[in-house]
């Protein structure tokens, strides 16, 4: 499933990526900037044939988000570390660009997540590392819950996603059509 919709993606010309993530940024924008003001969002550094969320992170910060990107730590561990529009990045680890050591680590309260597959539901699937959920965990373990928003392009979506009892289901998705919340926000 993995496979075949990375394979879809990575497909589509790099015109085609920048128009359907301009549309994803706007109506991201639209969808949660009104609710933004003194919120950080964890936003991400797109490698491959990602979503390039870079112009929703900064029209987020305009309207008052606080930003960070995530950095790897090692095989198993992503933090968040804070960042500013424009601010010098380095290597992040497996081709993404994050803030360096000297970035505050920080705890976001919306986190805009990259993913190979998702279903109407919100259900999802990464990469395989399991960065996220392990992230996801750690922020629970100190009674932080992000608002978690899956970023991606229509023909990401599947019918379903086996979902594993530990996997944590979207509460929202952005695509080139709009922004959709699911039911899973308690």
């Amino acid at each position: 499933m993995r496979n075949r919709s990375l394979k879809r993606r990575d497909a589509m010309t790099a015109e085609e990526r920048r128009a359907k993530s301009l549309a994803i940024a706007t109506h991201g924008a639209e969808a949660l900037a009104p609710e933004i003001a003194g919120k950080r969002v964890a936003g991400y550094h797109p490698i491959r044939s990602e979503v390039d969320v870079g112009l929703l992170m900064t029209l987020l910060e305009k309207a008052g988000a606080a930003l960070a990107l995530p950095a790897v730590i090692d095989r198993e561990t992503i933090v968040f570390r804070s960042f500013r529009s424009g601010e010098a990045l380095v290597a992040g680890g497996f081709g993404t660009r994050a803030p360096g050591e000297q970035a505050a680590e920080v705890d976001p309260d919306i986190l805009l997540m990259p993913l190979s597959v998702f279903d109407e539901a919100g259900n999802r699937i990464g990469y395989g590392a399991g960065h996220y959920d392990r992230a996801i965990a750690r922020l629970a373990g100190r009674g932080r819950r992000p608002l978690l928003v899956g970023i991606a392009f229509d023909l990401q979506e599947v019918p379903a996603v086996p979902a594993e009892s530990h996997d944590v289901p979207l509460d929202a998705i952005i695509t080139e059509s709009g922004f959709r919340r699911t039911e899973n926000r308690d």
